[in-house]
């Protein structure tokens, strides 16, 4: 995977740059996505979820948790514990006010950490998210390994991502919006030049679909599968660790 970072003329690492768009971006993060997605982000979410029903996980992380959104969607498995993780405080301070409102204070944890260096130990939880977080990893398969590591024995992994659409015209319309649009409404609204300009940039440089369930079946997952999304716009993995 090519290394894409969000501030071009920085000599900070992707993993600082990255913490420093989000924070950036975090008052009109949710804004954003609602507008730029038509909502379609949420029933991607559920149904993410949905694939870890089976499992009936009584503990669930949620890696690149932002502002917690998938944590939230992750209440309907009805856990005893979710815990988010993100490198931005920015995202996490607005995720903790949302979780209040909602009164899920006392099933949800929000915490800063680095999703490659997770803050727990080995085994620690039954199911582990990922929403359209791997693809900002510095080293992804370092990323996809510790994820490996905190998992139950027999725990599942659902992690949504952007795909690339091969078929047309779908293509051409995605490459259009993505490439034109994204970035113009990201730009007036989130105020950083540079954020909605590096979506389309690391969603390109994404290693997705086969290649990507390559990257989990040599960290030593199995059944991994790709399930595509409204046209191939977006993909959710799913994968197991061994009993």
């Amino acid at each position: 995977m090519s290394e894409v970072t969000p501030y071009k003329d920085s000599t900070r690492s992707k993993k600082e740059q990255v913490a420093a768009m989000f924070d950036n971006i975090a008052p009109r993060y949710d804004f954003l996505n609602q507008l730029l997605s038509i909502g379609i982000h949420k029933s991607w979410r559920r149904k993410a979820v949905n694939l870890l029903k089976e499992k009936h996980p009584k503990t669930v992380l949620d890696i690149a948790t932002g502002t917690g959104d998938f944590a939230i969607e992750a209440m309907k498995l009805h856990p005893d514990k979710v815990v988010g993780v993100d490198i931005s405080e920015g995202m996490l301070k607005l995720g903790r006010e949302k979780i209040l409102k909602f009164g899920l204070q006392n099933v949800i944890e929000l915490k800063s950490g680095d999703s490659e260096n997770l803050p727990f130990s080995e085994k620690s939880f039954d199911a582990i998210t990922v929403g359209f977080g791997v693809r900002n990893f510095e080293n992804l398969e370092k990323g996809i390994k510790d994820i490996y590591r905190v998992l139950n024995p027999g725990g599942v992994v659902a992690i949504l991502e952007f795909s690339k659409p091969r078929n047309f015209p779908i293509k051409q319309i995605y490459n259009f919006y993505f490439k034109y649009i994204t970035p113009t409404v990201g730009k007036i609204f989130s105020k950083d030049n540079s954020a909605y300009t590096y979506l389309p940039e690391s969603v390109n440089a994404f290693p997705d679909g086969e290649d990507f369930l390559m990257i989990l079946n040599k960290a030593g997952f199995i059944e991994a599968k790709v399930i595509s999304l409204t046209f191939g716009i977006a993909s959710i993995y799913f994968c197991k660790k061994p009993q």
